[in-house]
């Protein structure tokens, strides 16, 4: 197991987005990029993989303990941290609202948009559906082909 695979596992067991990691390695002034960040979360097949340095994992294990725990002059509960980070894993990064894309493409180039036809007799109301389950049925491969 090398130093990219631990970085996965802890990115991914306390629920940590880029910006976050980003701000976790800035508490203890270490400066790192968002695309050197995702290098290091890439296949190691992939062109842009760039292997994790025993420093790069160190400053962010310290950035961790400061951020989980606090400091000494301002200590926290690690768990109600790691609870922030599970109640804003659902949420978007940004919640800008961007506007509908505006039909300019057609009036430009003379086109016309195809138009709906309505239908002859007004339709049911739409059923209800169930929500989609939070966990979805993960089909694992074990690298045995049938």
């Amino acid at each position: 197991m090398n130093n990219n695979d631990i970085f996965k596992k802890l990115r991914v067991a306390l629920m940590l987005r880029d910006d976050q990691i980003i701000e976790i390695m800035q508490l203890v002034d270490f400066r790192i990029s968002k695309a050197e960040l995702s290098a290091f979360f890439r296949d190691e097949k992939h062109n842009n993989y760039m292997e994790c340095g025993d420093q790069v994992l160190r400053n962010f294990l310290n950035g961790l303990v400061i951020h989980l725990r606090g400091t000494k002059e301002d200590p926290k509960n690690p768990m109600e941290v790691i609870a922030t980070h599970k109640a804003s894993a659902g949420k978007p990064a940004s919640d800008k609202t961007f506007p509908k894309a505006s039909n300019t493409k057609f009036a430009a180039t003379g086109d016309k948009k195809p138009a709906r036809k309505p239908s002859a007799k007004a339709r049911p109301a739409a059923k209800k559906e169930k929500p989609a389950p939070i966990v979805e049925k993960v089909r694992f491969n074990n690298g045995k082909k049938k």
